[in-house]
């Protein structure tokens, strides 16, 4: 087992193989999977600064396509419940039709779908630019999805929301004096 870990570290080692790598793990960190990855990107700049701007705009495109990904979950999720109270409505109807009960054919949404239709319609799409909030910026990408917000705009406003964050967090990071980071690893030695 050490064997390959040591493997799979020696594969995802930034310098070695370096923006495919940013590009994977921020894809990953933005599914619902807990990992962040503005460490990554900001070892990869610290360690090739001439390198910045790549790996900001690769690390936006790889978060934006997770965002992507996160959107069609939504989407598919909501045709799949959708699909199922259809299924649902019509077992109901056949029950019904079957002990010749009179059944008035009626298309109502329910209260839940006329709250987000509302919601959607006074936010809409920009309100993924704030994508990029941890904790709530994936699955507001998913919720997008569900409530069926346009995917072209959504993943514009994810993009930028996205490339606005690394940029910051990457500059911000990169002002800290390296004598901060060396007493932080130091820290995190004495830990363990």
């Amino acid at each position: 087992m050490q064997a390959f870990i040591d493997w799979l570290f020696g594969i995802v080692a930034l310098p070695a193989v370096g923006l495919p790598a940013i590009f994977v793990v921020s894809l990953i960190s933005a599914t619902l999977l807990p990992l962040g990855s503005e460490p990554a990107v900001f070892g990869y700049v610290k360690l090739n600064p001439d390198m910045f701007w790549p790996a900001i705009v690769v690390a936006t495109v790889g978060n934006t396509v997770g965002g992507a990904i996160d959107w069609w979950l939504g989407y598919a999720a909501k045709l799949a419940v959708v699909r199922f109270r259809q299924r649902r409505q019509h077992l109901q109807h056949d029950r019904e039709h079957a002990e010749h009960r009179a059944h008035p054919a009626r298309k109502h949404k329910t209260r839940l779908d006329a709250k987000y239709f509302r919601w959607m319609r006074r936010l809409g799409p920009p309100t993924l630019l704030a994508s990029w909030l941890p904790a709530i910026g994936d699955p507001l990408c998913t919720l997008a999805g569900w409530l069926r917000l346009s995917f072209w705009p959504s993943l514009g406003y994810m993009a930028v929301g996205k490339f606005v964050r690394y940029l910051a967090m990457t500059v911000s990071l990169m002002w800290i004096p390296d004598a901060f980071w060396h007493g932080v690893g130091d820290a995190i030695r004495q830990w363990f």
